[in-house]
């Protein structure tokens, strides 16, 4: 990366809150809501990556491609939060995300629409089976959220766990993906079917 070619971001309103996305040449390096203010998220951003990320609508001529990735990024996440998406197809650069991080990460990502997975099985998935607390550190520090799936990652009971200190939002997400769930019809034990004449 150049000075000529600053990271950029833009922030896009969700159901969970606003979220960050920032992106360099490569894709999206982070996509994640945030709490508090914009200017302490750029921050920790700009120390990730040692460069201050700048607003998109300032370097719109030093890199046309980037709206393309915004406009992606905004279009795919209402979709899935509108319930149209269960998988998103948009370039991510991963170099803020190293060693088994990684591949907790790229485990997580086979995670299907609607499910769930352990941290256990997760770490296994990820070829280290006893590192269960590590897949939680991947999550609990991943630069994506939604995008990568981390709230399907759950306890080993069963029970979600934390999500960035937002366990209300890791219910809302897994709530929108489970859908309504349709009772199935009662059946009586021992009932028989009357023949419907023809």
């Amino acid at each position: 990366m150049t000075p000529e070619d600053p990271p950029r971001y833009r922030v896009h309103p969700s159901p969970i809150g606003d979220i960050l996305i920032v992106t360099t040449d490569d894709g999206i390096v982070t996509l994640h809501p945030f709490d508090g203010p914009l200017h302490a998220e750029i921050e920790r951003v700009a120390l990730q990556l040692r460069a201050l990320p700048v607003p998109d609508d300032e370097t719109e001529a030093a890199a046309p491609g980037a709206a393309d990735v915004f406009e992606s990024a905004a279009t795919q996440l209402d979709e899935y939060f509108d319930g149209d998406r269960e998988e998103f197809d948009l370039p991510l650069d991963w170099r803020l995300v190293r060693g088994f991080t990684l591949a907790a990460l790229e485990a997580v990502c086979d995670i299907p629409y609607g499910e769930t997975a352990s941290y256990g099985e997760v770490a296994i998935a990820a070829g280290i089976p006893r590192a269960a607390r590590a897949v939680g550190t991947a999550c609990a520090t991943t630069p994506f959220s939604v995008v990568v799936p981390v709230h399907r990652v759950v306890r080993a009971d069963g029970s979600l766990g934390e999500y960035g200190g937002r366990p209300d939002v890791k219910r809302f997400l897994i709530d929108l993906e489970q859908g309504p769930t349709i009772p199935a019809a009662p059946t009586t034990a021992g009932a028989t079917e009357t023949p419907v004449p023809h």
